[in-house]
């Protein structure tokens, strides 16, 4: 007798931009469309309708007794690490019988790295051309975790390996240093004359918008220096089938997550506190003030 896959639920960030909430929206039901066989449900931690209990219960009305996560973010910060199984627990909570494997974040997996090398190209108008004096200012979101700062510098160095790019730096936009001006200030302090400024983001949304703004405002500042600004990664089907890939691994049992740098297990130094701490709802001072929802989650969890 064979067992039916798990379903696959899909856990946003979310966001106050309409527009970033409608791509992930959008992006959940074209997951759906090419996986006909497969239900797939979607919802936010936070900010943005629905919310992950919501697609958790759509699920089970569908008849769904089993189901695999996936974290739609590229680093494993408070959300992924945190927030996330702790909402999940208290769905199997909600839903007795109900059970879960719980994926890993996306990462800089190669096929992220593809579809940045795309956006590069875009911003810088496309067809073959000499990047040795293109530097690249990779942005990401930024976080008080040290590991996932880490993951985003570890994302600008794959990028850079092989590409022919002068270099790869990185800044943040929010919670971590440097933030973008500071990051576009180092580039041209190591005499950057064209610099690309790549948002390290799935969708469009508030932070997003603000590296462009910040990004501009340099730019009108310096205009010895060509800056450009490429966009956001997007629902491309290296995306979808990255998505497919996590997936896979949840429901085969075949989860690999980053613990060999995390605060919470490793004492860092200046986060020797943080081993061992339970996670709290978080407050995202670049988020507008948002509150979160919710029981704190003991310690830190991975698969369930």
């Amino acid at each position: 007798m064979t067992t039916a896959a798990p379903a696959l639920l899909i856990a946003g960030h979310g966001t106050r931009d309409d527009a970033g909430a409608e791509a992930f929206r959008a992006f959940v039901r074209r997951l759906g469309e090419r996986h006909p066989g497969l239900p797939v449900a979607g919802g936010f931690i936070e900010l943005s309708p629905p919310p992950l209990g919501e697609a958790v219960t759509e699920l089970v009305e569908r008849g769904v007794r089993r189901f695999a996560a996936v974290p739609l973010m590229l680093v494993s910060a408070g959300h992924a690490k945190g927030d996330i199984p702790a909402a999940l627990s208290r769905e199997r909570e909600r839903h007795p019988g109900l059970t879960y494997a719980y994926g890993r974040p996306l990462g800089p997996h190669p096929k992220i790295l593809s579809v940045l090398e795309r956006r590069l190209e875009e911003a810088l108008g496309g067809g073959p051309g000499d990047r040795a004096d293109v530097t690249v200012l990779l942005v990401g979101r930024g976080s008080t975790d040290p590991d996932a700062n880490a993951e985003v510098h570890k994302a600008a160095r794959l990028l850079w390996e092989g590409r022919g790019y002068a270099g790869v730096e990185t800044a943040f936009v929010s919670l971590a240093a440097p933030d973008v001006p500071s990051g576009l200030d180092r580039c041209a302090r190591l005499g950057a004359r064209r610099i690309v400024v790549l948002p390290y983001f799935l969708f469009t949304g508030v932070l997003p918008e603000r590296v462009r703004e910040q990004t501009a405002d340099w730019a009108a500042a310096h205009r010895a220096v060509e800056v450009r600004s490429a966009d956001v990664i997007g629902p491309e089907p290296e995306l979808l089938d990255l998505v497919m890939e996590r997936y896979e691994e949840a429901a085969g049992g075949d989860v690999r997550m980053n613990c060999d740098s995390c605060v919470y297990r490793v004492a860092l130094p200046g986060f020797e506190d943080k081993v061992g701490m339970p996670q709290q709802p978080h407050f995202h001072p670049d988020d507008d003030g948002h509150p979160h929802h919710g029981h704190h989650h003991g310690g830190h969890a991975h698969a369930h």
